[in-house]
């Protein structure tokens, strides 16, 4: 049995926010670079050149690369073999990010759902645990968006209606979403479980790297027809249409029930920002 202090886990929340704050994935930077090739529209191709501009600018003055600095989405991943010590780890985390974004100069941007008022240090964050075998925590940091994340739907499907269903649940919510979510867009989608296992698969499918694709043959399939489909909408960068309004469609799936066929849509800016360590 392995034993580690909480106090690790809040230094490396702190590490992976301010990093997070201010880079772009390099998965993200090498596919904002793919579509300003692939980009024939005037007004798109010179959109996308800012967006890149701008990353580098961030990455060297070590300022937020968008200013909305995110929600603080958390994934713990604790091996069975660690024992965790000192302050609950939910406490360690928060204290991580808030110090994070006090010392970053990051945005504030977390408030009470019904009174609106702001807890002013970006706190709590939202966050998930798994216990899977080992004896490392692993961190995934994400800061995630609000223009983004208020385009995302989740759907009950019938399950007749299948793959086709669900490739079409994809395609009508990044339709409908339009230019409001800064496309070229990064769309996690979660198939099956249950209504609330299902956005959490979408929202980790997120942190994968663009253009990797999943192990199995046929959700491979989907989030290729997906992602043709959608860039064939038009939308464009930032909505001047063109050729590329997804940098890429990452699917995470789960066994769910005979009757149910749940999916969910988690939109993603074109600003990707996660980081991960191994403790």
């Amino acid at each position: 049995m392995r034993l580690l202090d909480t106090e690790e886990i809040e230094s490396a929340v702190y590490r992976a926010a301010r990093h997070a704050g201010v880079n772009l994935t390099s998965s993200c930077r090498a596919a904002l670079a793919d579509a300003y090739e692939r980009e024939a529209d005037g007004a798109a191709k010179f959109a996308l050149g800012e967006l890149i501009e701008n990353s580098y600018i961030a990455r060297e003055k070590q300022m937020p690369v968008c200013q909305d600095t995110g929600m603080a989405v958390v994934i713990l991943e604790i091996g069975n073999e660690v024992c965790l010590t000192g302050r609950p780890v939910y406490e360690a985390v928060n204290d991580g990010v808030r110090r994070a974004y006090a010392d970053g100069y990051f945005r504030k941007s977390v408030c009470d759902p019904i009174t609106r008022k702001n807890t002013a240090d970006n706190t709590p964050a939202a966050i998930h645990t798994e216990i899977v075998a080992g004896d490392r925590v692993k961190l995934t940091f994400m800061p995630k968006g609000f223009g983004s994340e208020n385009m995302s739907a989740l759907y009950m499907l019938k399950p007749a209606q299948g793959v086709e269903g669900i490739i079409d649940a994809i395609v009508e919510t990044v339709k409908r979403a339009g230019s409001r979510p800064c496309p070229p867009v990064y769309v996690g989608v979660g198939i099956g479980g249950t209504f609330d296992g299902c956005a959490y698969l979408a929202k980790k499918a997120l942190t994968r790297d663009i253009g990797t694709h999943s192990d199995r043959e046929d959700i491979a399939a989907i989030e290729s027809e997906a992602l043709r489909r959608i860039n064939g909408l038009n939308i464009g960068c930032q909505g001047f249409h063109g050729k590329v309004t997804a940098l890429g469609v990452s699917c995470e799936w789960a066994p769910t029930h005979i009757a149910g066929l749940p999916v969910a849509v988690n939109i993603q800016c074109h600003c990707v920002r996660c980081v991960k360590e191994i403790i």
